[in-house]
């Protein structure tokens, strides 16, 4: 039925819980391969200074964000790995002020030919929704392949 399965992880529970229903998924299906996808925001955290380019302490937590993302992506790989799955990595970062994590993900979905997207969502409502939106929400109205939702426990 699905043979590539992308999941979207972050290091929250609810992207583990993701991951691992893909991994059930994927073992279900003949010759599946599982698609592991984590975003690095470089963008909307960076505070504005004059000279254009960010201070050393900002470059620094860029560089412990990408080794924190490629942590979670070999580690998450080890575990799809040891189900029998073939596993693709992809470690991403927004480049541009005007990209947002939800059309990231989309755009990596198709370019890696996803048939199905899974995902974790915080299930936030009221004021939280509306200050921090939904990544979740955001991927559900862009991507033309089914997304498959788990809420946090």
């Amino acid at each position: 039925m699905y043979k590539r399965i992308m999941v979207s992880i972050d290091g929250s529970n609810t992207s583990t819980r993701a991951l691992h229903e893909a991994i059930r998924i994927g073992k279900h299906q003949q010759a599946a391969q599982i698609l592991l996808l984590h975003v690095i925001d470089t963008i909307s955290n960076v505070p504005q200074s004059g000279s254009g380019s960010p201070p050393s302490y900002i470059k620094e937590l860029f560089t412990q964000a990408r080794k924190y993302g490629q942590e979670l992506l070999e580690q998450a790989q080890k575990e799809a790995e040891r189900e029998g799955l073939q596993v693709e990595m992809r470690l991403v970062e927004l480049k541009r002020a005007s990209d947002h994590i939800a059309q990231v993900i989309v755009d990596e979905a198709k370019g890696m030919s996803a048939e199905l997207l899974v995902m974790g969502t915080h299930g936030r409502r009221g004021l939280h929704h509306l200050l921090l939106g939904s990544v979740a929400e955001g991927v559900i109205r862009l991507t033309p392949c089914p997304v498959l939702l788990i809420r946090s426990e």
